[in-house]
């Protein structure tokens, strides 16, 4: 990036600063400085800026205050404050407008963070690859930010990243565990695990492996309700609801060559798996459930398979991750370490899952 510098006359000696990671230019009257080349009548001067303060502008702009974008960063407040300000004026352009303790991004602001997403994953990822790991021998190093679901991250993925972690001593790890899906790019994560076929077309992704809709209801319920025995019998049940997914994208079957949702009613809508399968054994419903957060309950007879003659979609369990070459040692790992984990998937309802 350059910034255009019109040269008035001036009295010599004259000091121009960069801002930011500054370089020095010492002008005289007529003097042309020795970084800068001529366009037409004027001077582009290289614009100088700490990597720390694009770091912080994108959290600013992704957490809406400084706030709170000082307590992520672990900074105060002044700090953020400046590392902004500085960017602004090095920039020669507001990037926030000051609106009664929030601050607004203008469009110079939207504009110039998403063309720095993906050039700060880039310089990140080259750095890396070249300084840590091009031959897969050294050990790695920095930093490794996860987003995955909530259930199967700390019912199954959470000791599969402690023994990563124990491998790696010198790896920085972050996990952050959520059932909405995150913006991987906006929001500084370097890897997602996800549950279902991925919308983002333009996140790379790899299957770890798949898994299956269970349908299932406390032996309470089926005792006061009795068990359906078709898919049109769910009409007369009350089922419990996964608040992020429409009823008809959870509650699908297998009819010959295509898939089916039935018409069912529902009463109580979560937005956990865990919490949902609690809910079936209370006996409040029916849940259809992946198979990882009810096999220990089928096995012990807590929760009983319902419909068992109507298949099931399956899932794929996949690692997702924003485009970048080469890819990071640390993260080629880390989903080579996952995929293997998961090769035999631990948790087993009826039958095979992998």
């Amino acid at each position: 990036m350059m910034r255009l510098l019109s040269l008035q006359p001036i009295s010599p000696p004259a000091r121009v600063f960069a801002t930011g990671a500054t370089t020095n230019l010492v002008f005289g009257t007529g003097e042309r400085p020795a970084l800068a080349r001529t366009v037409g009548k004027a001077y582009l001067l290289p614009m100088r800026y700490e990597l720390n303060d694009l770091e912080t502008f994108l959290t600013v702009l992704e957490l809406g205050t400084v706030t709170a974008a000082a307590a992520r960063l672990n900074l105060s407040k002044s700090v953020v404050s400046k590392r902004i300000s500085d960017l602004e004026a090095t920039l020669g352009a507001a990037l926030f407008r000051r609106n009664a303790g929030r601050i607004i991004p203008t469009e110079a602001a939207q504009h110039l963070a998403e063309r720095l997403r993906p050039a700060l994953a880039e310089l990140v990822a080259a750095t890396e690859s070249t300084a840590w790991d091009m031959d897969g021998l050294q050990p790695l190093r920095g930093a490794l930010s996860i987003s995955a679901p909530m259930s199967f991250g700390i019912m199954h993925l959470g000791p599969i990243i402690a023994r990563f972690a124990a491998q790696n001593p010198e790896l920085d790890i972050s996990v952050d565990y959520d059932d909405r899906t995150r913006d991987l790019a906006r929001e500084g994560f370097d890897i997602g695990i996800r549950i279902g076929k991925p919308r983002d077309k333009a996140l790379m992704q790899r299957k770890l492996c798949e898994d299956e809709g269970v349908p299932c209801a406390s032996p309470a319920y089926l005792a006061a309700h009795g068990q359906p025995h078709s898919m049109t019998d769910l009409r007369d049940h009350h089922v419990i609801s996964y608040s992020h997914v429409p009823n008809n994208q959870v509650w699908q079957f297998q009819d010959h060559e295509r898939f089916v949702s039935p018409m069912v009613n529902s009463r109580i809508s979560l937005n956990n798996g865990e919490a949902i399968r609690e809910m079936a054994l209370q006996g409040l419903g029916l849940a259809m459930l992946p198979g990882f957060i009810v096999a220990a309950e089928i096995a012990s007879g807590r929760l009983v398979r319902v419909l068992t003659d109507y298949p099931t979609r399956r899932l794929p369990i996949v690692a997702v991750w924003p485009p970048v070459s080469p890819m990071p040692a640390k993260l080629r790992r880390f989903v080579d370490h996952v995929a293997s984990e998961l090769k035999n998937p631990p948790w087993q309802v009826g039958k095979e899952t992998s």
